[in-house]
Formats: structure tokens, sequence, C-alpha cells
């Protein structure tokens, strides 16, 4: 009997700003992989066609942890969290979760492998990361409409030219990561600058 195995993978890890986005994938005997592959090698138009498609064909669950979670137990811990709570979110449960990078969330509710790349190597960990992708990126472009100063719809909440810009001029918002040093430098500057 074949093992049932989701790819589990994120998004946002470097941003300071945001969410870290994990996505967990369970594919369907049959899914045409073809065109899978880590979500940032594919275009725009690529990950949304294949997103729509992977949510109305495969198992899939998402999970997240917020800047204030971030904050508080660092990104990594944080990515670790967000893993593990895409996989309970999964309708079945798997036998085996495919982590993509060197280390394996240790709440993990099933068994868990790691792989260095895997993005670009399984099939069901590219799905986790156009998923990962795409739900992050969408967070991140609403999020603009909340706080248009930022520029968030086009830089996604990385640490770009134009955000330490904007970070500098208007300091930082709710949904900023303090313990990324540039975030926490600029709230320092502008504080002292504006109290």
């Amino acid at each position: 009997m074949t093992k049932l195995i989701c790819g589990v993978d994120e998004a946002g890890r470097g941003p300071g700003a945001g969410p870290v986005v994990a996505a967990a994938v369970i594919l369907p005997f049959g899914f045409d992989v073809s065109a899978l592959d880590d979500s940032k090698k594919l275009s725009a138009a690529k990950r949304e066609k294949l997103y729509t498609q992977i949510l109305a064909e495969a198992d899939w669950g998402i999970g997240m942890a917020e800047p204030q979670e971030i904050d508080q137990i660092n990104i990594l811990h944080a990515t670790m969290r967000a893993m593990e709570r895409a996989v309970t979110h999964l309708r079945q449960t798997p036998e085996l979760a495919l982590i993509d990078g060197n280390r394996v969330p240790s709440q993990l509710s099933c068994k868990g492998h790691a792989i260095i790349g895997g993005d670009a190597l399984e099939p069901c960990i590219s799905a986790g990361s156009i998923l990962a992708k795409v739900t992050r990126d969408a967070l991140m472009v609403a999020a603009h409409a909340r706080f248009p100063h930022y520029g968030f719809a086009q830089h996604k909440g990385s640490l770009s030219k134009l955000h330490k810009q904007a970070l500098a001029d208007h300091g930082p918002c709710p949904i900023h990561r303090f313990s990324y040093a540039p975030v926490r430098e600029a709230a320092r500057q502008w504080y002292a600058t504006t109290i």
C-alpha cells in the first residue's frame, strides 16, 4: 500500500513585515506534476494557475505565524510552528511529511524528513511552495490596503530600499517584525525624532 505523503514548505522567512506562511499538500494520484517547481522559479501567472489547480484537486492545509509570535519566539521557531499547523489542517493524516530545508519541526503530527532544495525536487513540496507563496503574497496585498505608506503590494514586506525608506519616514506599523534589526533600528530612530 502506498504511503500517504505530504510536502511542506514556507514563504516569508526573510521579510521584515507580515506573517510567515506554510503550506502542506498531499497530491492525488494522477495529478500532473510536470509544471510544478520551486515557486520562486515560476512566473506570477503560472503560480496563480497552479495555485487554483492545487486548491481544487489536492488535500492541502495552511499554517501561519504572525509577526508578534515571530518576535516572541524567533523566525526559525515560528516557521516550524507554521509548518506543524499546516500539516494539522490537512483533511487526511499523512504518514510522512517531506519538509523543504534542513530540519523537521519537533511537534509534527507525523514522521518527517527534511530535504534541502526539496521545493525543486519533490512535486508535493513544490505544491506547498506555490500555495505558501501565493497565499502570503495575497495577504501582503491586503495589508497594503490597510497600510498604504509602506508599499507592501510591491515588495511583500521584504526589506527593500523602498521599504526601508518608508520605515524611516513613517515608523513601523503593527504588522512589522520588531525583532528584525532594520525594523528595530527604524523604530528607535523614528520614535526618537517624533516623541
